[in-house]
């Protein structure tokens, strides 16, 4: 206990010295620089809570923190070091990786860059961002880097990768090997050391571009190392949790192109080497076994498809960026993310006449009621001293018939296959998912709302609690699975609309499945009802219309007599497409193609 004391007063003296170098700390970047005062920790309680753990400093993006512990300054003797750490800290905020976006963007191009290594991702970041940021200080303000790791030189040997490190540091500032690199290198790290400087150099102002080749360089000592590949970093780590939060960065559903062509080794890359191999040009993969890397040469031929991160991809993406979510709410937001190029404004239906506001008289407002409706003018004219309850009042509106036709939004019932056949939405991309995601979302920004159903029938359903406006809870619904059955059930509509009253507003039934649907038009049989007869009755009384998007392997006939003839002759608009990724097109295209006709049934 005396000796946690005895720290405690010592880190307390130390505190006016590191808070008078934070404005030089800052000045380094630019006089403009502006950021929250850092929070100095001067005891392991105070360490826990701010949950700094591993190394002496550290950031949080989200708050944009910079979190340092005077004791552990002191324990390893860093205490002459301050404009130095906290200039590298605001470093981190200033240039890389600078806010939650970027830091996710670089996360990416590494896992791109670490095939079979993706968990130590963070940590190859924060060396790749301290490198840069450190080289920037030492060049341009001169500030005493080298000396502070001399100070943070472990006692025993690390490996080779903490030499690899080093040597790069080396290399970059001109200093004797030795001066941070511990025992002899051999003459494959050294070129790799000079291969990683020149890296650094030359990817400084697009750093970015440059994070798939730092992870090719890492790469192979990654491998022979992966089980201690952290021995001896521990105290450099500061910024490997830098996104932890509750808090997603956007754009990350879509994979960069930069993703590809980015994770390069750096031995194969003329830029850095200065050699030109010509069996590269046509995006072949770098044949050295002893430096094997992601292979991800350029596309020169035929032009680039839009590419996707898958949802297991993205979720643990957002897991190693510190995401603290649920896995559920991550899958939501990657549906969401993918679905909101595609949104467009649901079409509407004209009613006679529009009403405007009409000014009536005046009510009393009273506590709990919206602070905003208090009409103050007619308040002070009551009384000038303001009684809430008492003397305040508020004005009253009716309504009055427009000249200007109303829009109402039709609402939507939409019925997706969740049988055998279909895609597990939270382990890779569901189109039919991505496209009922589309049209839901389209259809509550327009102000309609939507009831949602899943079915792999014979078996299992799962559905909205009727018509609702809230888009988690459609997002929840629409991202699960069932897995059984064969198709989506026909008879769900006998339960959600025919045994329902009929409908304040005009619905539009969706159903998106695939062949067996008709199928179940066939087998479907409750009473004196029939699969066709359900599907007939319930587009008849939802009076919006209704839809089938089937997935289907090749063209049916839509002669008379044919499946496809009958669906439509009792009410049903049949889209049909070669493959799932065609629904999200459709999807796109919905509400012009199908509701876009005013005063259309």
């Amino acid at each position: 206990m005396l000796i946690s004391d005895q720290g405690h007063r010592r880190a307390a003296e130390l505190l006016p010295a590191w808070q008078g170098a934070w404005p030089a700390a800052l000045a380094v970047w630019s006089r403009f620089t502006r950021l929250p005062k850092p929070r100095f920790l001067l005891d392991e309680a105070a360490e826990q809570a701010e949950g700094l753990s591993g190394s002496f400093a550290m950031i949080r993006l989200n708050d944009h923190a910079v979190l340092v512990s005077l004791r552990q300054v002191i324990e390893l003797g860093l205490e002459r070091f301050a404009t130095e750490v906290l200039a590298h800290e605001v470093g981190h905020h200033v240039l890389a990786p600078a806010d939650l976006a970027d830091n996710a963007r670089l996360l990416a191009r590494l896992r791109a860059g670490l095939p079979g290594l993706r968990k130590h991702a963070p940590f190859v970041g924060n060396l790749y961002t301290d490198l840069l940021i450190n080289d920037r200080l030492a060049r341009d303000a001169e500030l005493d880097l080298a000396g502070l790791y001399q100070a943070l030189k472990p006692k025993d040997n690390p490996g080779k990768l903490w030499n690899l490190y080093m040597r790069i540091y080396e290399q970059l500032w001109s200093l004797p090997s030795g001066s941070l690199t511990q025992g002899r290198l051999d003459p494959t790290l050294r070129a790799d050391a000079a291969l990683g400087a020149r890296l650094i150099r030359v990817h400084a102002r697009d750093w970015l571009e440059g994070a798939g080749r730092f992870a090719g360089l890492l790469y192979p000592y990654l491998t022979r190392e992966a089980a201690k590949a952290h021995q001896g970093f521990g105290s450099l780590l500061d910024a490997t949790e830098a996104g932890s939060g509750e808090q997603a960065p956007d754009g990350l559903a879509e994979i960069d192109e930069a993703e590809i062509t980015g994770s390069l080794d750096p031995r194969d890359d003329p830029a850095l080497t200065g050699i030109d191999r010509p069996d590269h040009a046509q995006g072949d993969a770098p044949d050295d076994k002893a430096h094997a890397s992601a292979p991800a040469g350029r596309e020169t031929l035929g032009g680039r498809k839009r590419r996707y991160r898958g949802p297991l991809d993205y979720t643990e993406l957002m897991e190693s960026a510190g995401v603290k979510a649920p896995r559920k709410e991550l899958v939501m937001r990657y549906y969401r993310e993918l679905a909101r190029r595609h949104l467009i404004p649901f079409p509407s239906r004209r009613v006679e006449q529009a009403s405007d506001p009409l000014p009536e008289g005046l009510d009393s407002w009273d506590l709990g009621e919206p602070l905003a409706a208090v009409d103050w003018l007619e308040s002070m004219i009551r009384s000038p001293r303001v009684l809430p309850g008492l003397t305040t009042v508020q004005r009253g509106y009716g309504e009055s018939p427009g000249t200007e036709p109303e829009r109402r939004p039709v609402d939507l019932y939409l019925g997706i296959d969740c049988s055998g056949s279909m895609a597990n939405p939270e382990r890779q991309l569901s189109y039919p998912v991505l496209a009922g995601t589309v049209v839901a979302l389209s259809a509550l920004r327009a102000g309609a709302r939507v009831m949602a159903c899943l079915s792999g029938e014979p078996g299992e359903f799962d559905q909205t609690h009727g018509f609702v406006r809230g888009e988690a809870e459609l997002l929840q619904l629409l991202t699960g699975y069932l897995g059984t059955g064969y198709a989506f059930g026909i008879g769900r509509l006998q339960a959600a609309i025919l045994d329902q009253p009929p409908p304040k507003r005009a619905v539009h039934l969706l159903v998106i499945s695939d062949a067996d649907l008709f199928r179940m038009l066939d087998d479907y049989l409750d009473g004196a009802r029939d699969g066709w007869e359900v599907a007939e009755q319930a587009a008849l009384k939802a009076g919006g219309g209704a839809t089938a998007v089937l997935n289907l392997p090749y063209e049916y006939s839509r002669e008379e007599g044919s499946v496809m003839a009958r669906l439509e002759r009792i009410g049903w608009q049949v889209h049909q497409v070669s493959s799932q990724e065609q629904m999200v097109g459709f999807a796109r295209a919905f509400a012009r193609a199908t509701y876009h006709r005013e005063g259309a049934a």
